[in-house]
């Protein structure tokens, strides 16, 4: 038996952009387009937060080390 973790998919956020693309591009949402990929966007930021304030709590714990 094979116990694979792979995801298989799209992510949510991906199903959120082609959703609002398909909508934008219908002409039933009138949002711009940085709204309507606002899901890609708002990730990568969130991503770049976690990133930034695990680098610094890294820092702080090799600067108590020494």
């Amino acid at each position: 038996m094979n116990n694979n973790n792979t995801e298989s998919g799209m992510g949510l956020g991906w199903v959120l952009v082609v959703l609002f693309t398909v909508l934008k591009l219908m002409g039933l949402i009138s949002w711009s387009w940085w709204w309507v990929f606002s899901p890609i966007w708002i990730t990568l930021l969130i991503a770049a937060v976690v990133l930034i304030a695990w680098s610094i709590v890294a820092i702080i714990k090799v600067k108590e080390n020494e």
